[in-house]
Formats: C-alpha cells, sequence, structure tokens
C-alpha cells in the first residue's frame, strides 16, 4: 500500500516538534499539548498486550475523558486480551474502537499460503502483519491528525532513536507522538501499579509483550521484553511494519 497524501501541518506545530522542545516535556504534559492541539482527530494506539499503551491510556483519560483509543483485533489475538479490551472498556466507560482487517484479504492470504505461513519465512510474517495490522492502521490514521503510541527507545534496537512528536510522513504526514519514549520498563510498571492500571494476565505467566496468539511466547526473567515476539527471527527484523514502515520509517 502507498504511502498517503500528506496533510498540511501547521507551522507553529511543526516547529515545535523540529525544536526538539517536547523531549524535555514529561509524559502529562506532551499528552495535554496532544489533546489541545488535536481532539478529536488524535487516538492512542493501544495494543492491549504491553503495558506501555493501558498507561497511556490512563494518563490520557485523566486529562480528557473524551479521548480515543483504538486497537487493532487481527483475529489471531488471545483471549486475555480480548478480556482485557471488556475490563478497560468497564473500568473507564470508554469506547474502544476496534480495527479489523479485510476478509478477503485474510481469507485470499490464507488460502494462498496457509493459516500460520508466518513461521515459513519473514516475508510471509511480513505480508500476515501488513494485511491483519498494517493496512487496518492505515486506513484509520488517513481520519485523524495525530495518533498516539506507546513506543520506548530501550523496547529493541528498532526503537532505540525514537523521539517523543515525531512527523509521521508513512502515515500521511501526520503527527505522531510518542510520550514515554525515555521511560524503563520500571517507570512503566511504577505508573500502573501506583494508578492500578488493568493490564493483560499473561504478563504473571510470562509475557512482558503480547501480540497475536502463535507470535508471541513467555520469556525468562531478564531476558529483552521483545524477545518473545516473532522469536524465530533477528532482533533487527522483530517489528510488524506499523512503526518501522516498508519506505523506510517515520522521521522529522
Amino acid at each position: 500500500m502507498p504511502s498517503l497524501a500528506r496533510k498540511t501541518i501547521d507551522p507553529k506545530i511543526l516547529r515545535f516538534i523540529r525544536s526538539g522542545e517536547a523531549e524535555s516535556l514529561s509524559p502529562q504534559e506532551i499528552l495535554t499539548w496532544s489533546i489541545k492541539k488535536f481532539h478529536p482527530l488524535v487516538a492512542l494506539s493501544c495494543s492491549f498486550g504491553a503495558p506501555e499503551g493501558l498507561a497511556i491510556l490512563d494518563m490520557m483519560h485523566r486529562i480528557d475523558p473524551r479521548s480515543r483509543v483504538f486497537v487493532l483485533d487481527t483475529g489471531r489475538l488471545p483471549q486475555a486480551t480480548h478480556d482485557l479490551i471488556d475490563r478497560v472498556r468497564e473500568r473507564y466507560d470508554k469506547q474502544i474502537e476496534v480495527l479489523l482487517p479485510r476478509a478477503e484479504d485474510v481469507q485470499e492470504m490464507v488460502r494462498s499460503r496457509g493459516m500460520n505461513l508466518f513461521y515459513e519465512s519473514i516475508e510471509n510474517r511480513q505480508l500476515c502483519c501488513r494485511i491483519r495490522k498494517v493496512e487496518p492502521l492505515k486506513r484509520h490514521l488517513a481520519g485523524l491528525d495525530a495518533w498516539v503510541s506507546g513506543l520506548r527507545r530501550d523496547q529493541n534496537v528498532t526503537r532505540e532513536h525514537t523521539p517523543k512528536v515525531e512527523i509521521d510522513y508513512i502515515h500521511g504526514g501526520i503527527v505522531k507522538i510518542n510520550p514515554i519514549a525515555d521511560w524503563s520498563h520500571a517507570d512503566v510498571i511504577a505508573y500502573v501499579e501506583a494508578h492500578n492500571v488493568p493490564t493483560n494476565r499473561l504478563h504473571l505467566e510470562g509475557y512482558p509483550s503480547v501480540g497475536c496468539e502463535p507470535c508471541s511466547r513467555a520469556v525468562r526473567e531478564g531476558d529483552d521484553s521483545r524477545s518473545g515476539r516473532w522469536w524465530w527471527e533477528q532482533p533487527e527484523t522483530r517489528e510488524c511494519g506499523i512503526h518501522v514502515g516498508e519506505e523506510g520509517g517515520t522521521g522529522i
């Protein structure tokens, strides 16, 4: 799928992003700025499989209960993730926008390459991620001016240079907000515990990050938090394409 037509960004917002001023702001300050500038055309992308997204959801809800959140339901999520989505909906009295892949695209992929194609090659795995996650996300972001993610710099080698605010050219030049980019995993857990934020029950079974059921597994204590995702691949390829696009990634 080609990149979307670029949106026009307010010059003041563009100057703020390029100045690097956001790097000195707290997550709450960045989110307050984001909601003030972009609501209702800004939304959080939450996987409901990692505590980062839930922590940000809680922050955004405290700033403005009308804040938006969406989840990519790939059709292969574990039951624990679906249960958590319902818990969050009830806890915050919040509508969760559920994005689904096109059924005809999934049917053709499975018909031609099998149900578990992703284990056979990186090409197949990336095709599956593209159909189930990347393309539904692109369609959704076409209607937004900004989106929020839970990326952290120490999660993976592919994320170590993540800015707190950037222009996402892969998704039409909209603004991408990564408010906890400089947080550690310990920072996230501290926030979750302090505010009693609901999290995925699979974390208690050794899953620091939960994606699709066949592509996630428990890890040993002390292992990299992303090592249980697409564990059969090398670290530099362990991305679904949402945050590292085919056209070369995101950036200012």
